[in-house]
Formats: C-alpha cells, sequence, structure tokens
C-alpha cells in the first residue's frame, strides 16, 4: 500500500499548502480536485474543513468520512457535514479537530468520501504549515 500512495503522490503536480493568520487562521491547498481549507475562529470558537470539487458534485448522503494513510493511520466520520446549494462544497464545522489535525498533520493522504464520491487528498508538504496553523497566534488558538 505504501508504494502504491508513493506512486500516486509522485505521479500528481505537487500542491503548495499555505497558512494564513488573518482574519482568522486557514491552512488551505488547491490542486486538480480542487481545494481543501481548514479554519479556526476563535470567536465562536469553531474550527472547519471544507472540501471544494472542481468538478462534479457531492452527493447527498447520511455519513462523510476521511481516512488518512501514512505513519499514524485514522478514519473519522460523522453526520454533520453540510453540502453547499451548488454541490461543490462539502464543509464540516465542530469545537473539536485533534483527529483532523493529526490525521493532516501525521499522514501522506486524506481521502474524503460521502456517498460514491471519494477524493484523494495529498498531504505532501503540509508540514510548515500545519504547524503555523497549530501555533496560530494564542488568543486565536486555543
Amino acid at each position: 500500500m505504501r508504494l502504491a500512495l508513493a506512486f500516486l503522490l509522485s505521479a500528481s503536480p505537487a500542491a503548495a499548502w499555505d497558512f494564513s493568520p488573518s482574519p482568522i487562521c486557514t491552512l488551505t491547498n488547491t490542486s486538480e480536485i480542487g481545494s481543501v481549507t481548514v479554519t479556526y475562529d476563535a470567536r465562536l470558537p469553531e474550527y472547519s474543513i471544507a472540501i471544494t470539487l472542481a468538478d462534479g458534485r457531492w452527493p447527498d448522503a447520511p455519513v462523510f468520512g476521511m481516512a488518512f494513510d501514512g505513519d499514524r493511520p485514522i478514519s473519522i466520520q460523522t453526520d454533520r457535514q453540510q453540502i453547499s446549494e451548488d454541490g461543490q462544497t462539502l464543509t464540516v464545522t465542530d469545537r473539536g479537530f485533534g483527529n483532523v489535525l493529526n490525521g493532516l498533520e501525521f499522514n501522506l493522504l486524506a481521502m474524503a468520501q460521502t456517498g460514491d464520491r471519494r477524493v484523494l487528498i495529498p498531504l505532501t508538504g503540509i508540514g510548515p504549515a500545519i504547524t503555523a496553523f497549530r501555533n496560530c497566534p494564542a488568543d486565536q488558538l486555543s
């Protein structure tokens, strides 16, 4: 499996992960599949992850899940996902995001899925951006 992951990751163009502390802590990645945005808003306080497809729509399904593969594999799921009116963006919001952040930081690949739609998200190069996100100013990130 790791060899297959290495091949998949090396065959895909590298996509940069970026961090911004303003106006809220934001971690973003844009690639040929679309975009992934993770935010933390200390005023609420809430985290969110939004996965926007470049093509197609997310199906309306009862459960959304993410599986992370790499050094610390983990699978998580929820039934609290929301899909945008145009069907391209799936968003999950919660007050605790430790498993998501650990999955992003300590693995090589994430697979997001709801219904029959699966999206592979390479995590190559996320290190500096996720570190900055976790170290977002103390008044924003707890």
